[in-house]
């Protein structure tokens, strides 16, 4: 199961930029943090709230950040027990998307099969029904909340066995707009115009640091596999570049119930009136938002996505209002 395991070192020498980008949060313009205590034990850079540096996960320390499927039993029943941390087997996670298909194309789904725990792979090309075409499909906007290594989205491999999934057979819902692509373009500009879109419109939001970096990790090393099944070599470092960036905004870290980055709520010193001698009383105000459950006045840093048709930055919360 080594093969599903993406080591930060290899990202490195894929591209000395290419992790950077990866590890960037765009919220708080720093980087993502661990959000876990799993790694505090290693010691300084490894505690929940500090940032995921590059050296901390590479050189030496490159086999720090593993799949799930790779932890021991141990840390899969703590994380669990801590943080919910439950994953979904992938033929579970293709019946769920097929109801997101069976909706969208009017009864029928057009790129597989169900089994018994399983699928078959429809070989004929996606057909669409009237009034929609395969470009809408591509650009018609799809989530996965708390996407932990994001198998709703992306199918390299099944996250419970570990069992690397062939690029043709993939069930996520990005594996699925990257299919009808692949199944409608030939010309290599045009195809790769038409992955970004793809990417463009595929967003998740995760708790755990590693998680998050092991979903982006994975939409990038997809991109990859679909260049190469399509044209037979590796695109261009632009061109990666390019799909880490949206990814880098596209999957971001964030708590679910707040819109901010976990943990980044805080007490506040609010002070009193000056006095002539000795310091002004203080009190200790606890964030409005969390007092009162009300997403809209947390003191923590709010989370922003891209809206990529108009090239701005909004919050995720506003998304909420509309």
């Amino acid at each position: 199961m080594n093969e599903i395991d993406i080591k930060e070192n290899d990202i490195q020498q894929l591209d000395e930029k290419l992790l950077g980008i990866l590890l960037k949060d765009h919220s708080s313009d720093k980087n993502i943090i661990w959000a876990t205590d799993n790694y505090a034990s290693k010691g300084e850079g490894y505690q929940e709230h500090d940032e995921i540096q590059e050296k901390y996960i590479t050189g030496k320390n490159g086999k720090v950040i593993r799949p799930r499927v790779n932890k021991s039993k141990a840390e899969q029943e703590n994380r669990s027990r801590e943080k919910a941390e439950v994953f979904t087997e992938a033929w579970i996670c293709n019946k769920q998307n097929n109801l997101v298909d069976l909706a969208w194309f009017g009864g029928y789904n057009p790129f597989n099969e169900e089994t018994e725990a399983g699928w078959t792979t429809k070989k004929e090309k996606v057909t669409f029904p009237e009034g929609k075409s395969w470009q809408d499909y591509v650009q018609d906007t799809r989530l996965e909340m708390a996407c932990g290594e994001a198998p709703y989205l992306i199918s390299r491999y099944n996250v419970i066995t570990g069992e690397e999934i062939e690029t043709k057979d993939r069930i996520g819902l990005l594996d699925r707009k990257l299919r009808v692509v692949c199944e409608n373009v030939s010309d290599e500009k045009e195809w790769f115009k038409w992955v970004v879109i793809a990417y463009q419109n595929i967003y998740g939001f995760e708790w755990q640091g590693d998680n998050l970096l092991l979903a982006r990790e994975a939409m990038i090393f997809s991109f990859l596999d679909y260049y190469k099944m399509q044209f037979a070599k590796m695109p261009t470092k632009t061109q990666i570049r390019k799909i880490a960036e949206i990814v880098s905004w596209n999957l971001w870290q964030m708590d679910g119930i707040k819109g901010v980055i976990p943990e980044s709520c805080h007490d506040e010193i609010v002070y009193g009136e000056p006095v002539l001698f000795g310091e002004p009383e203080t009190t200790i105000v606890p964030c409005r938002g969390c007092q009162n459950d009300d997403i809209t006045k947390h003191n923590g840093i709010y989370c922003k996505i891209k809206d990529w048709k108009k090239g701005t930055a909004i919050k995720f919360i506003d998304l909420l209002k509309a």
